[in-house]
């Protein structure tokens, strides 16, 4: 059977080189793919980004499943657009997807329905949303209401740095708006630890993926800006099994039963981030409506189901038929990242001294593109060290030796990528 994954970053990586296992598997296509996916000898690019041509191609080439990356497609209506021709397809819909695509829409959501979550403001208005932030007092989280490819979070802990962020997401250059248009969700600041709890929703059931946690800060010590995220492991020790329960009933389920309640049933892979409180009671910090990046690294080394059988029932509305089996082992990936980046990253550096992959250990391609033979940076996040251990300590110890010898200019990455779950 032939897989179309839609995506070109790091995540969508993972997703082929994991699909491509399925016994039933002939071809996994990646559209438009990336420089690994391009060397990785079981998966073929697909250079095709406009949807109606990928429905068409995947529509001619009888396509077995879609599985949609990243979220702009989503946000898009692209599960719309496969699901009106009938070609079978793993997301959720345009209106699903605002789970997402509006962070207005998903606290007003999470208000509705009793999903804990932080208090929050919603302002169009610079002028009114000032006015809040000084009568509220910092720290303050601001955020642009649209997709901003996760850099439209500002966790301010002075006013001054809440200001700034309102006169930039409401500006002339607000992410994810159009200017004049722009919206900023205005939140309390939640203590805690952050996790990463990503399910797999059908509409009606869910099953759990294994439980994550990321590093969003650029530097050493969770210092510096906020990115996409520089790191990854799973399992993650704060998720206990009394916070895993709490999260499945107290906002999972909840989510799910009111999407379907509100006419927008939900299918695809259902990201919440959680802030876990000193008493291990989690709060909704925003949701996803795909696999997180770099998560799924760590989290798809360690799945040992048939993930293309898993999503076919998940599609098919299946999923209480299925059970998930996980390497014992942990996972640890490292972000490696392009100089400038969060905010200006630089392209077109030459990259070298790739181990070659193992059973237990796997480079991931998010930000590269290979011509002529030679490999190049072409995102701001370029690479994800991933690998397997006993421990997140071992895992963490073989993700930095395999990272040792990989070279391009300007390259940075975090060096203590796992260190909660190591001082815990």
């Amino acid at each position: 059977m032939k897989v179309l994954v839609i995506g070109g970053g790091g995540r969508e990586h993972a997703l082929a080189w994991k699909l491509a296992q399925g016994v039933r598997v002939q071809q996994v296509y990646v559209a438009p793919g990336n420089g690994g996916t391009a060397r990785d000898p079981g998966l073929k690019n697909l250079p095709i980004t406009d949807p109606g041509a990928l429905a068409d191609w995947a529509e001619r080439e009888k396509v077995a499943l879609t599985v949609v990356g990243p979220e702009a497609p989503l946000a898009a209506g692209l599960v719309d657009l496969f699901r009106g021709r009938s070609l079978r397809i793993f997301g959720p819909t345009r209106a699903a997807a605002q789970l997402e695509s509006s962070k207005a829409f998903a606290k007003d959501f999470m208000a509705r329905h009793g999903i804990p979550t932080a208090r929050y403001a919603v302002f169009s208005d610079a002028a009114a949303a000032h006015a809040h932030i000084d009568g509220f007092g910092a720290p303050l989280v601001v955020k642009a209401d649209g997709l901003a490819a996760g850099k439209g979070v500002v966790v301010a802990m002075t006013a001054d740095e809440a200001h700034a962020a309102v006169d930039f997401m409401l500006g002339a250059s607000a992410p994810g708006a159009v200017a004049g248009q722009a919206r900023v969700v205005i939140e309390e600041f939640l203590a805690g630890e952050e996790a990463s709890f990503i399910v797999l929703v059908d509409g009606r059931h869910v099953l759990a993926l294994a439980s994550s946690q990321d590093h969003k800060r650029i530097g050493d010590g969770d210092t510096g800006p906020n990115t996409g995220g520089m790191g990854a492991y799973s399992p993650a020790p704060v998720v206990t099994p009394n916070v895993h329960a709490k999260a499945m009933h107290e906002i999972i389920l909840p989510t799910v039963a009111g999407m379907a309640k509100e006419g927008m049933a939900f299918s695809g892979f259902l990201y919440a981030g959680l802030m876990i409180d000193a008493q291990g009671r989690p709060k909704t910090v925003e949701f996803n409506a795909r696999l997180g990046d770099p998560e799924a690294q760590p989290i798809l080394m360690r799945l040992k189901s048939d993930l293309f059988e898993v999503l076919l029932h998940a599609s098919d509305g299946t999923l209480d038929q299925v059970e998930l089996q996980w390497d014992r082992r942990a996972a640890l990936g490292v972000v490696v990242a392009a100089a400038g980046y969060p905010a200006a990253p630089r392209q077109g550096d030459a990259i070298s001294g790739l181990p070659a992959d193992s059973a237990d250990t796997v480079v991931f391609h998010a930000g590269t593109t290979l011509a002529d033979g030679q490999l190049r940076s072409s995102g701001g996040r370029v690479l994800c060290v991933t690998a397997l251990g006993d421990s997140v300590r071992q895992a963490q110890q073989h993700a930095y030796d395999a990272l040792g010898g990989i070279h391009f200019d300007g390259m940075q990455f975090r060096h203590d990528i796992g260190h909660r779950a190591i001082r815990r």
